[in-house]
């Protein structure tokens, strides 16, 4: 069953495109690159997000890769 805790969302911009929707995305207040890739919806709805682009990702609390949820610009 589904713990029902609160997700961690932080914003990000774009460094890279990688192949099979992956991407670099440099988090401000770490100033790391971090992997994410695309949720569902936005594949569904063919979203491009391109580099350069703001995005909002869910974190994974485990460390892996990060679900980028909405592009911001």
């Amino acid at each position: 069953m589904k713990d029902g805790g609160e997700k961690q969302t932080t914003v990000g911009t774009v460094e890279e495109v990688l192949p099979d929707s992956l991407f670099r995305v440099r988090l401000p207040e770490k100033e790391d690159l971090t992997l994410a890739y695309l949720a569902g919806k936005m594949r569904l709805n063919r979203i491009r997000v391109l580099v350069g682009d703001q995005v909002e990702m869910v974190l994974d609390p485990y460390g892996g890769r990060a679900r980028i949820v909405r592009r911001l610009s």
